[in-house]
């Protein structure tokens, strides 16, 4: 998916600075790395604010069209008013195609409803994580990785080291570490008929 953000080069600075493009509509910001320096900008909030709506804005690659000039641009950070839905600051970084980025690409999550832990057993899905952090190089970046819940019974868990990554892509940040990624967890109705069976069992033994 290419998805493009418009934004023109600001040379003002400051809070009072900022507080007036926030009045106008504008959101401040910045853009920086792959060698050049950093270049105050400011966007439209309006589109910035869909933007930021959309899942595969935060972690896919950008077109940045800084005043008719295009470059490739990953979203790295932003901030939000404490309680009204107004985005007050937002962090860009430009990519080089041949150097590797580290992005938190999120996870998808199939076939719950099919898993015989789920369909079977009456358990019920844990979302231990829903992103993961990745290494590759710009243009391999996935827009999410696909988690097929379809193995699962009760009580058993999809980890890190299950996951299947798309070409040129490896996990990142994990330290030597196999985290869980997705479990079934017994409901409290399961819970309560496997420990009747059992008392039952006792009993007639």
């Amino acid at each position: 998916m290419q998805i493009e953000i418009n934004a023109v080069k600001r040379d003002t600075q400051g809070t009072g600075a900022s507080r007036r493009l926030r009045r106008a509509g504008r959101v401040p910001g910045i853009v920086y790395g792959a060698g050049k320096g950093a270049q105050s900008v400011d966007f439209d909030h309006k589109e910035l604010y869909f933007g930021l709506k959309n899942e595969a804005f935060h972690s896919s690659v950008l077109t940045l069209n800084l005043d008719g000039v295009k470059e490739s641009v990953l979203l790295r950070d932003f901030q939000m008013h404490p309680y009204k839905p107004f985005v007050q600051h937002v962090d860009f970084q430009r990519v080089d195609a041949t150097q590797k980025v580290h992005v938190k690409v999120p996870l998808h999550f199939l076939n719950a409803d099919t898993a015989p832990g789920v369909k079977l057993s009456g358990g019920m899905v844990s979302h231990v994580c829903t992103e993961v952090e990745v290494t590759c190089l710009p243009a391999d970046l996935p827009e999410f990785i696909e988690v097929d819940l379809t193995p699962l019974s009760s009580d058993q868990s999809i980890y890190m080291s299950h996951l299947t990554l798309p070409a040129g892509v490896e996990l990142s940040g994990l330290h030597g570490e196999d985290p869980v990624v997705a479990t079934i967890l017994l409901t409290k109705t399961e819970a309560v008929v496997v420990e009747g069976e059992g008392e039952g069992e006792a009993s007639a033994a």
